[in-house]
């Protein structure tokens, strides 16, 4: 049977659109950049008002990449190292910062790849997104993910603060299904940090056989808190932490995760399982950090604390100002209700919010009167 033309023309239209509607998964990359728009980089920069970045390239040192310009390093090249961060308009002046950090203090910058997060229906959509990232840096590796709200939307429960329920809080459950099969190791970065050392370093970490994610613990922190009566109460709930030793805090805004692990392991749903129970039961208060608790505390591999200094933005009511916990700092992370660009620019910041200042890349940023740089001595920064 020969099909009339129209019909032979549509028919690789519908079935994208099944595969589209029915594949929870799917994630559309975004990485090319034609000139024929409407916009120019400089029209994208001069709307949302950011400045371009300066262009950091590789020392001597630094593998070469391949392929060799003016061909786009793939993100398969084994060289690389990977960070995966959400990318939306409300955070964009922080993910901007925190992106300018890395490359800042990376010994070989052109070996960063980013895979970028970017949620379906943003205000701003993922392709101007993916755009104005280019605009601002011209040499980046990058890659952005349009993320399915619906896939994790009907698991969301409310939380303490309205800004922890955003679905985009959630796309680190997936990077094992978003980003492409060959990468089987990432770094996950929120974006309220910023990097004062090389990413190298933090990416050369070990994960011992048996774990699939390292971070930072704290292990002073009450463990309890973090769920409430209806989860301690259940024999059949609480019992999860029976057979683990010593289960700790840990933050997830900093991660390095073994991705292969993660998808032989079918962690997913299992993230997935818990959030789940929290519909039926409500057995916590915050957001995306319990269900992480649930499957990892007591099998996290332990990654140094200089390497997220976090809570710089305060509780998640208040917001009030913080200071730097006791030792060296590699990464400064305001988690929290407050955020640096927020309290600059209502001219009332906390004295560690100047130390975020040089990386933000902003043009429309209120300038604010600094005041005698004593902290330096009082906290006793090691960069």
């Amino acid at each position: 049977m020969v099909l009339p033309r129209f019909c032979a023309e549509l028919i690789p239209a519908l079935v994208f659109l099944l595969l589209l509607l029915y594949s929870p998964f799917t994630c559309l990359g975004i990485r090319s950049f034609p000139n024929n728009d409407v916009l120019t980089s400089s029209d994208l920069n001069a709307l949302f008002g950011f400045s371009e970045a300066p262009d950091y390239r590789n020392g001597v040192d630094c593998p070469s990449v391949s392929p060799s310009p003016p061909d786009p390093v793939t993100s398969c090249d084994p060289s690389l190292v990977h960070v995966a961060m959400t990318l939306d308009s409300e955070y964009l002046r922080g993910s901007m910062a925190a992106v300018h950090s890395v490359l800042r203090h990376a010994s070989c910058p052109e070996q960063v790849f980013f895979h970028f997060i970017a949620a379906e229906f943003d205000s701003v959509s993922p392709r101007v997104l993916s755009r104005l990232v280019h605009s601002i840096f011209p040499s980046l590796n990058f890659k952005v993910y349009i993320f399915r709200e619906d896939t994790v939307i009907n698991l969301i429960s409310s939380s303490i603060r309205s800004a922890l329920e955003n679905p985009l809080n959630y796309a680190r459950n997936y990077l094992g299904d978003i980003l492409d099969p060959c990468v089987n190791r990432v770094i996950y970065l929120d974006s309220d940090l910023v990097l004062v050392d090389d990413i190298l370093k933090l990416w050369e970490v070990k994960i011992s056989e048996g774990r699939i994610i390292g971070a930072p613990e704290y292990c002073h922190a009450n463990f309890t808190k973090y769920f409430n009566e209806n989860f301690w109460s259940d024999p059949g709930l609480s019992r999860v932490f029976g057979s683990r030793r010593n289960p700790c805090y840990f933050n997830t805004g900093v991660m390095v995760m073994d991705l292969g692990k993660w998808r032989e392991g079918h962690f997913r749903e299992k993230i997935e399982n818990w959030m789940e129970v929290q519909r039926k039961k409500r057995i916590y208060e915050l957001g995306s950090l319990p269900p992480f608790l649930l499957v990892f505390g007591g099998n996290v591999e332990p990654i140094d604390h200089r390497w997220n200094q976090h809570g710089l933005g305060g509780d998640n009511v208040a917001g009030s100002c913080r200071a730097l916990h006791p030792g060296p700092v590699s990464l400064l992370h305001w988690s929290g209700k407050g955020k640096p660009w927020a309290r600059l620019d209502e001219k009332n910041p906390c004295p560690l919010d100047y130390l975020w200042e040089p990386y933000d890349l902003y043009k429309g940023k209120v300038k604010v009167q600094h005041p005698e740089r004593q902290e330096q001595q009082q906290f006793g920064y090691f960069w």
